[in-house]
């Protein structure tokens, strides 16, 4: 949301809940920093010359206004002429191309410190890139898109905005502070001293203050993820919701969601808004004493009047980096629990693709052979017990089952998505763990239920399985698979660009360039669950006879839940519970009058 000023930017919602381990994630921060340590070096070299030009400002300032007093009272009491006009304007002068030169460093500052902010945010975005497709699947059930997805936009975008914002105000801050502290000092050791008094009294309250806000900000961050999850929820199945009649339910726990909330982030904004009121309170007892004491000094022939307005100047000057202390703290927590998350996710165990002297994908015929395989992805609770089975090359195999029976875990330790608890799964002789997993998968082509395009054109979501292949070839696979007539009645024919959600074609549409895709790539064994579920009866033939002539000399698996279309399965393994309870072709299934016969008289009852 944008800000109305740079503070409350400072306390946007993305602030976070402070980090674990604070010390441990900074220095782990401070190592990509200190990459451009001599960047670094010049930002602390032009923030220090910008203050230094500050700070000298209200000094001169202050001596232009000792000469019109001075020419004032000159003039009354008649030792001088007035005012010298052509002294103070040199004095102006000065002054402007003082305030000019600040002006120049401070923008230098800002330029190099942004230019870092967002080489690290880059380093951290294709980090995290490439580590994605490093983890296992495991990591990615385990939690939802929205946490993955946050990793990229919020709290690298909290780091941006964090590291930006805080490098450049801690180096101003301290080097505002001692220039300042040195400059009142020149002018009364005395004043300085009863100035600096009100620290302590300033530092009691900021933390009071951020004591109260932080629990707050903490939970201000927790459901602003928690709106975002349910907006991404709510909208992504909207016209499910709207079908069913869900508005008011999904209304209703937004409200509840959205009032949290709304008083945390009242609460912690209120409480982060007291900080300025509250500082102010205190510059102004500070601008008293100084008036006070300013004003004896200058009875006592101590100090200039002049000096009186520079010393109210560099007080306040004095007061703004105190004041921002909270704020630098804020985004340091913040920047600290950001980069923890990020740091997490990079720290994250990887799946290991590439092992010594792997076993040559050429190597891979087809034949695969279970042994006592036993797995759960929960180490406790086993869901394939000891589960074993021979395909030979080019056989077609139907897996057929109940919901839950453990027929698309079986692919996916197939597919080493997942290894085995116990056992072995074993290709042509050679245990599937011998193999880079690369190479391993680049052997298989699967079309699931869910298919997956992308934004592009549907020449290029045909040749994703294939990326060197040729027009001609993305077409004969269009042609195999009986979507090359569709795909030329559209207005660009292969050259349609899908758009994000692939709505502008239909589902089934969607499903045969998938098949399309996976024909193209030429796979020596075919993984199949429920490929043809999306397509219409007339549209279901085609392609069953396009893959029947794919997956002739293939090894091919398939998930199915109408039984009606594995008849002419070579194999077929009936699993329930994790466990193969039948096996055998369809006949002789349907002859032992066991469980593949009760499901498939359910099934035939109820079509």
């Amino acid at each position: 949301m944008p800000s109305k000023n740079k503070n409350k930017q400072l306390k946007s919602p993305q602030t976070q809940e402070k980090a674990k381990n604070f010390k441990g994630t900074m220095k782990n921060l401070f190592a990509y920093v200190s990459i451009y340590k001599i960047q670094i070096l010049f930002v602390i070299l032009f923030s220090v010359g910008s203050a230094i030009f500050s700070i000298v400002g209200p000094k001169i300032l202050g001596n232009a206004t000792t000469e019109i007093f001075n020419g004032l009272i000159g003039k009354v009491m008649g030792t001088s002429v007035g005012i010298n006009f052509t002294k103070i304007a040199g004095i102006l002068l000065t002054l402007l191309g003082l305030y000019f030169i600040s002006m120049f460093f401070s923008y230098l500052q800002a330029f190099i410190v942004t230019g870092v902010g967002q080489n690290i945010t880059y380093k951290f975005r294709k980090e995290i890139s490439e580590k994605i497709h490093k983890l296992p699947m495991k990591y990615f059930e385990s939690r939802t898109t929205g946490e993955i997805l946050s990793r990229v936009t919020n709290d690298v975008d909290t780091i941006s905005q964090s590291l930006d914002q805080s490098l450049t105000q801690i180096i101003s801050s301290i080097t505002m502070i001692i220039g300042v502290i040195i400059m009142m000092f020149t002018i009364s050791p005395l004043m300085t001293f009863t100035t600096l008094i009100i620290v302590p009294l300033s530092v009691i309250l900021i933390a009071i203050v951020v004591g109260k806000s932080q629990k707050h900000f903490k939970n201000q961050q927790e459901y602003l993820g928690h709106i975002n999850g349910q907006v991404e929820e709510i909208y992504g199945g909207h016209d499910i919701v709207t079908v069913f009649n869900g508005k008011e339910e999904a209304l209703n726990n937004f409200k509840e969601t959205n009032d949290k909330l709304y008083n945390a982030a009242w609460k912690s904004q209120f409480l982060s808004g007291m900080m300025h009121p509250i500082m102010n309170f205190i510059g102004n007892l500070g601008y008293v004493m100084v008036s006070i004491l300013g004003g004896w000094l200058v009875i006592k022939n101590k100090i200039e009047v002049g000096d009186i307005l520079s010393f109210t100047q560099y007080v306040r000057s004095f007061m703004n980096p105190i004041a921002q202390a909270a704020q630098v703290m804020n985004m340091l927590q913040s920047l600290a629990a950001a980069s923890e998350r990020v740091f997490e996710f990079l720290n994250e165990e990887e799946e290991t693709k590439t092992i010594e002297n792997p076993i040559s994908k050429e190597k891979i015929k087809g034949n695969i052979v279970f042994k006592n395989v036993s797995f759960g992805y929960n180490q406790n609770k086993t869901i394939i017990h000891n589960f074993n089975a021979k395909i030979k090359k080019g056989q077609k195999i139907a897996i057929v089952g109940p919901t839950g029976a453990g027929k698309t875990t079986l692919v996916k330790l197939l597919m080493r998505f997942y290894d085995v608890n116990s056992g072995s799964i074993e290709i042509d002789g050679y245990n599937i763990k011998d193999f880079d997993r690369n190479e391993l998968r680049e052997e298989f082509g699967m079309v699931l239920q869910d298919t997956w395009l992308y934004h592009n054109t549907i020449r290029e979501n045909i040749r994703y399985g294939k990326l060197e292949a040729s027009n001609e070839s993305v077409e004969d696979a269009a042609i195999s698979a009986h979507v090359d007539h569709f795909i030329r009645t559209l207005p660009e024919g292969y050259d349609m660009v899908l758009n994000e959600e692939s709505d502008n074609i239909s589902q089934g549409q969607k499903q045969l360039l998938t098949i399309a895709r996976v024909i193209l790539n030429d796979p020596k064994i075919l993984i199949l669950d429920e490929a043809t579920s999306s397509v219409d009866t007339r549209t279901e033939i085609l392609i069953q006879k396009a893959m029947d002539n794919l997956m002739k000399g293939r090894t091919s698996f398939i998930i199915a839940h109408r039984l009606s279309t594995i008849k002419n399965a070579d194999l077929i393994l009936v699993m329930n519970d994790g466990d193969i309870v039948e096996q055998g072709n369809h006949k002789e299934l349907l002859a032992k009058k066991g469980f593949y016969a009760n499901l498939y008289n359910a099934q035939f009852e109820r079509e």
